[in-house]
């Protein structure tokens, strides 16, 4: 027995000794790296009060602090940064869904400011400003080397006020001068109207409004088509939406699904992970879908798109959005500011992670390059030149099979079909969407 006391002491004692060893290292570790933060933070101070007495300008100490805190964030990732009271006000009205500025959502690549996208309506895209557009430089001043916000700050000013962006855009043999006058920027989160048979739903953005406005118009253009029976489908257009609010995402992709998941968000922790259901009802009934998307579909539009991708909810149309796949929480911080800092990925249904890689469409449609008006006249001239068909010859016989009914019936037709031929003129993507809306309800319902 006292042996077997002895024993069971003796294997204790070992496991108290295995764990000291082991803690041992772990601790003197850990002691290591607190102790290597001390230093640098030392060494931080010791910097800035070097600065605050040698530097050949008096510099004011809390600019040098508020730099600090921007080039730790902005180390991080190009969305995450400090916002200055100023800039957190800016961004509490933006989401209200109006502001003053260009009208542009940027993002930094390679040292420049890069275009996710215009808005709709605004002085940036009414000027011809693109996604996929680098800016240089604004009224003359490089914008290389400074950080977004910096760059960001220079494009502000007066409302009225002009500013000039050198631009370099692909396809462009050189950089190009864009005069913009700045103005208020009212942001209409959601545009409907029907064209034939189809709803067009254009949300161009994802604010406090966009969920109850894509209701009330959705109901709006159903209503004045007759009901749900006259319509044969939506086009969901999130092209050139530089995304917004997470909750809002979530809401709109939530009127189209009667069920699943629509996103999930991963943090660094595993616990901190969420999972986000959508509820029972569509408000379009289940009716056939289109999403288009563009290079300038970024962040909430693509979630939506996701979504609706991986549920076969709707058929996804355009080009490889821009590929912002992490979630920004804005953190409130002492003094009026705060801190806008990742803190998760988001996937899609199927657990796709769009961080750098977009939403890739179901069918790859380009947008092409609207030719000068001077162009486009001469080519529709020589095209009526060479197409005559049966009816423009002089002398032809008369159809005379056809009755009053069938005649009219045949000229709406035609007249429809020219429409089609103008919108993909004005809009090429956009009228392929609504094709194939009219082509899947010429099948007729699902069996």
């Amino acid at each position: 027995m006292k042996k077997f006391v002895m024993a069971a002491l003796g294997g204790t004692l070992a496991g108290i000794l295995v764990t000291t060893q082991v803690a041992g290292p772990l601790l003197a570790q850990e002691d290591a790296k607190t102790s290597s933060v001390y230093e640098q933070l030392d060494l931080f101070g010791d910097i800035f009060e070097r600065i605050r007495a040698a530097y050949v300008e008096e510099v004011e100490a809390s600019d040098l602090i508020e730099a600090a805190i921007d080039g730790m964030l902005t180390s991080l990732d190009p969305h995450s940064s400090y916002l200055s009271p100023e800039d957190a006000d800016a961004m509490r009205v933006q989401t209200k869904g109006e502001f003053g500025g260009l009208g542009i959502e940027v993002t930094q690549e390679e040292g420049f400011v890069k275009v996710v996208s215009p808005m709709d309506g605004t002085p940036a895209d009414e000027a011809g400003m693109e996604a996929g557009d680098f800016i240089t430089h604004v009224d003359g001043e490089s914008v290389l080397g400074l950080t977004l916000d910096k760059a960001v700050e220079l494009m502000r000013g007066p409302v009225g006020s002009e500013i000039v962006i050198t631009v370099v855009r692909e396809g462009e043999a050189e950089p190009f001068d864009v005069s913009i006058i700045r103005d208020t920027i009212k942001l209409t989160a959601v545009r409907a109207r029907t064209e034939g048979d189809t709803v067009v739903l254009r949300v161009t953005t994802f604010n406090d409004q966009t969920t109850s406005a894509l209701k009330e118009q959705l109901e709006e253009q159903v209503e004045a088509a007759g009901g749900m029976d006259s319509v044969n489908g939506f086009v969901l257009d999130l092209r050139n939406n530089p995304g917004g609010l997470l909750t809002q995402a979530i809401q709109v992709s939530d009127a189209f699904l009667d069920e699943g998941e629509i996103v999930s968000t991963r943090g660094r922790q595993p616990e901190d992970g969420e999972r986000f259901n959508a509820t029972p009802g569509d408000l379009t009934g289940g009716k056939p879908m289109v999403v288009l998307i563009n290079g300038g579909s970024a962040s909430a539009s693509e979630i939506v798109a996701g979504a609706l991708q991986d549920h076969r909810r709707a058929v996804v149309v355009g080009t490889n959005s821009f590929g912002k796949g992490s979630v920004q929480t804005v953190m409130p911080l002492r003094g009026d500011g705060a801190m806008r800092l990742t803190t998760a990925r988001y996937y899609t249904p199927s657990g796709r992670s769009i961080q750098a890689l977009g939403v890739s469409p179901d069918i790859v449609v380009e947008q092409p390059r609207r030719k000068p008006a001077a162009e486009d006249e001469e080519d529709e001239a020589g095209l009526a030149a060479r197409i005559r068909s049966e009816a423009d010859l002089r002398g032809r016989l008369n159809n005379d099979s056809l009755s009053e009914d069938e005649t009219r019936q045949i000229e709406e037709e035609r007249e429809k079909a020219e429409a089609a031929a103008k919108r993909r003129e004005q809009d090429y993507q956009l009228a392929y969407a609504i094709d194939i809306l009219k082509g899947l309800s010429a099948l007729g319902p699902k069996q």
